[in-house]
């Protein structure tokens, strides 16, 4: 396997899960909050400023920062910008490090927007119904089944707001992905054998419907 599998997810439907089994699967690295570690050892910025930025939105103004940063005049030492710019910049320019470094499965933090020019790249979003991120989150967080809606919401409002300002497309449009999966209805392991076989198809370039 040599493709960089990127995978954007509503809050509940199992991405990240998904995520780290598929790493498991090809047997190649996960990231998921390890590009926070990596992002904040390679930057300088202390690993709390980047916890503090995970995927949370700020400003508007950072999107022309990330469509073109170096055409600002940034760099570590002569661009004195806002933290939270620096921070966002330094994970941008990891995720780009970490996919150069070969195949591998990330979550979140515009990783499909920071690889957009990689040809070995596969952009892949996770949703699913409320029912079924309901039962899911209930489970595996305790929250009580009446609360669980509100933070669905809140935290997919979050995740969108963060992606949104960051780049120039919408979170979770399906022009913006190679493969949109619903977890509900293939489940866990069904979503990551059927991710598996698309980049199986990406890889040997044959399409559905194209003779071998």
């Amino acid at each position: 396997m040599n493709t960089v599998i990127t995978i954007g997810r509503q809050f509940g439907s199992g991405g990240r899960e998904i995520g780290r089994k598929l790493a498991e699967s090809f047997d190649v690295p996960f990231y998921d909050k390890e590009i926070l570690k990596r992002a904040a050892k390679e930057s300088g910025i202390c690993e709390e400023m980047f916890e503090n930025f995970d995927e949370k939105p700020t400003t508007s103004f950072l999107y022309s920062l990330v469509m073109d940063p170096y055409a600002l005049g940034y760099n570590a030492a002569s661009f004195d910008m806002p933290l939270n710019q620096k921070v966002f910049l330094a994970a941008f320019d990891s995720i780009k490090r970490i996919a150069s470094e070969g195949p591998c499965v990330i979550v979140g933090r515009c990783a499909d927007y920071a690889l957009k020019d990689f040809e070995n790249h596969m952009s892949v979003f996770i949703h699913a119904p409320m029912s079924f991120k309901k039962e899911r989150i209930h489970e595996e967080r305790g929250i009580p089944l009446d609360k669980v809606k509100d933070e669905c919401i809140r935290m997919d409002k979050q995740r969108s707001g963060y992606y949104n300002y960051y780049t120039s497309r919408k979170w979770g449009e399906l022009k913006n992905y190679d493969l949109s999966v619903n977890s509900s209805v293939f489940g866990i392991d069904g979503s990551v054998e059927l991710i598996r076989q698309a980049v199986a198809l990406k890889e040997a370039g044959i399409l559905p419907g194209e003779p071998e």
